[in-house]
């Protein structure tokens, strides 16, 4: 379970970033890449009016996405400030039917009572948060529905983008994501620790009543979302590389090596 202090220090980092957030999203070619990427995998396999359950919800953007779509959605996050970024959201776009959140750690998903969901979703690593992904996971028999289904976005061990930045000289960042405790991170002047899984620590965590459908890199030739100024400067590499990732990134070891992998799983127990 993540350390009291860390959990903190997680709540107030992205608390912070809240207000901001929204604004940062729009403006990084790359991050609408990936969502769109993200959201394409999804629609291979959710059914219509599914009731989704989303962990680390943020300001709501795919919460927002799905209900738009016709899904419902419980939108849960640990932070203050996205919880109150979602309320907003909701009320100004009229989605009280669709959308409702909870202030709630994926770590304490035992607090959510009283129904099922067909589709539990999380996106771009928010889960990363987390020393140990059962943590999360015992909770979801209890939640989904027989046959649901389950898309996380996580970022794992290895990225061959920051892996290259070894050439530039940046050695210490290449292989960060490769310590055994994780890694330092900070946002918004708070630092926490962030831990990186692999396909096998998922699976394991999992268990054997879920069964993996498919998996995919996220970004796993193409630069990730906080080098969107190079997107911005090398327009014609940056779409090189994007189909180059669209090659590849359902293929070993670009599957399972990227800034982040889309994994999906469906519950049989």
């Amino acid at each position: 379970m993540m350390g009291s202090e860390s959990a903190e220090a997680v709540e107030r980092a992205f608390s912070k970033q809240s207000v901001v957030y929204d604004r940062d999203d729009a403006r990084n070619i790359i991050l609408r890449d990936l969502r769109r990427q993200v959201y394409e995998h999804v629609e291979r396999f959710i059914s219509p009016g599914s009731k989704i359950l989303e962990l680390n919800a943020g300001t709501g953007i795919d919460a927002m996405y799905f209900a738009r779509a016709g899904h419902t959605v419980v939108a849960t996050d640990v932070s203050n400030g996205m919880i109150a970024q979602i309320e907003r959201k909701i009320a100004l776009a009229n989605l009280e039917q669709r959308i409702t959140c909870r202030r709630v750690s994926y770590e304490h998903l035992d607090q959510i009572t009283g129904t099922k969901f067909s589709y539990v979703f999380s996106n771009f690593g928010g889960l990363n948060c987390t020393p140990d992904l059962s943590r999360v996971t015992r909770h979801l028999p209890a939640l989904l529905e027989p046959g649901g289904l389950l898309t996380w976005v996580i970022m794992p061990p290895i990225c061959p983008w920051e892996i290259l930045g070894i050439l530039k000289g940046n050695g210490t960042k290449a292989f960060r994501r490769l310590k055994k405790n994780g890694t330092p991170s900070h946002l918004e002047g708070e630092y926490f620790i962030t831990h990186y899984h692999t396909l096998r620590a998922m699976r394991l965590a999992l268990g054997p009543s879920f069964r993996l459908l498919a998996h995919e890199g996220l970004a796993a030739v193409s630069p990730p979302p906080h080098h969107s100024e190079f997107a911005a400067r090398h327009t014609r590499l940056y779409s090189i590389l994007r189909k180059a990732d669209k090659l590849v990134r359902n293929h070993f070891p670009f599957n399972r090596w990227a800034d982040h992998i889309i994994v999906t799983f469906r519950y049989d127990p």
